[in-house]
């Protein structure tokens, strides 16, 4: 019995110490996450708009051999600058110098054969005058002048034309420009109708840059551009941005419109020029053409990192006094650098996160941390 009452006080012993060491802690609350904070910018806002663009020449003169015959000569360096007037390559005249000789001598022997009619003629006159010849003579005196100075006028133009012919063995630049790659060799045939064009020559300063605008955008821009036309105001400037990233030295400027949109794209080509002082410059390059088209006063601005897109939907993290997060649904205007303009959906004065974006979310408080 009395080990019965040991066993008893012991468990209540055990009982009563138990919840000393046994009871669990509550957890405690994590404090609220830190992330980097920031007032709303509101400025003055040049609006930039770009385009994909390609380089073209100023003037693109395609050389084709204007005679056929074998190519005996290239005078130019491929891809130098040449002036007009520039020999670039020679065709063998002897041909053409032949002809040109028969040609000289067809007409020397027509003149004199009109040289003999005419003093035929000279005679038949008078004696027509006198009735000493029957009027057929003098007729036929007088038409074989005609044929006479018809077959010098024939034979004349056949010698102009052989000149010309012989002239075209020599094969020039028609401009100053960058002579491009030859498509012919040394012993070719060229001036066939199969023949390829001997080379390309385009003038690259300034050089044109083209660009497609949508119909929308071209009915945005023309009155604009238009305006300033008219009221002497200075171009929209243009600036061209290269395949690296960089931005070209010059800026540009527009030059016309293509007469039409094109039905299949919906889009309308412009070129625009820009100074190319060193030819550095090609034909054919990709770029971008970036231009102001607007200026937004007080606008609205945001990091881009401080934008989250969710199908099409944009969001901010907008922070309120008491550092409690409301996602809020923007909407967004033009981007700028690294900012993007919103043009509903924040006040100005307004504080958003910044950075930190992934740890929020809505009615969460927040420690704001101003960078």
């Amino acid at each position: 019995m009395k080990g019965k009452w040991i066993s008893i006080l012991a468990w209540a012993a055990f009982m009563t110490v138990q919840p000393a060491w046994a009871q669990e802690k509550p957890a405690a609350t994590p404090p609220p996450p830190e992330v980097e904070v920031m007032t709303v910018i509101q400025k003055d806002l040049p609006v930039f708009k770009e385009w994909v663009a390609s380089t073209d020449g100023l003037v693109n003169a395609v050389i084709q051999a204007q005679v056929q015959g074998y190519l005996i000569r290239q005078n130019y360096k491929e891809g130098d600058f040449v002036r007009k007037g520039t020999l670039l390559f020679e065709i063998d005249p002897r041909p053409f110098q032949a002809g040109l000789d028969e040609a000289r001598a067809a007409l020397a022997k027509y003149e004199a054969v009109l040289t003999t009619r005419q003093a035929t003629l000279k005679r038949i006159l008078p004696l027509a005058k006198a009735n000493a010849v029957s009027q057929k003579d003098k007729d036929d005196a007088v038409g074989s002048v005609q044929a006479a100075e018809a077959e010098v006028l024939q034979a004349r133009a056949n010698y102009r034309k052989k000149a010309l012919d012989l002239e075209f063995t020599k094969i020039t630049s028609p401009i100053d420009g960058i002579a491009g790659l030859a498509n012919a060799q040394i012993g070719d045939l060229v001036g066939t109708p199969q023949s390829k064009p001997l080379t390309t020559i385009s003038t690259v300063d300034p050089i044109k840059v083209y660009v497609s605008l949508s119909e929308t955008e071209y009915l945005q821009l023309a009155p604009e551009a238009k305006e300033r036309a008219s009221s002497g105001g200075a171009h929209m400037p243009l600036e061209l941005i290269l395949a690296d990233g960089s931005t070209w030295k010059h800026q540009g400027r527009f030059a016309y419109a293509d007469r039409q949109v094109d039905p299949q794209t919906g889009t309308l080509k412009v070129a625009t020029t820009f100074p190319n002082p060193d030819n550095f410059l090609r034909p054919g390059q990709y770029a971008r053409i970036r231009a102001v088209i607007k200026q937004e006063a007080g606008a609205l601005l945001v990091p881009q990192r401080a934008v989250s897109e969710l199908q099409g939907r944009y969001q901010v993290a907008v922070v309120d006094a008491d550092n409690v997060v409301q996602l809020r649904t923007v909407k967004v205007g033009e981007r700028s650098e690294n900012l993007w303009v919103i043009t509903e959906g924040l006040k100005p004065g307004e504080r958003i996160v910044s950075e930190g974006l992934q740890k929020v979310k809505d009615g969460l408080k927040v420690t704001p941390k101003v960078k």
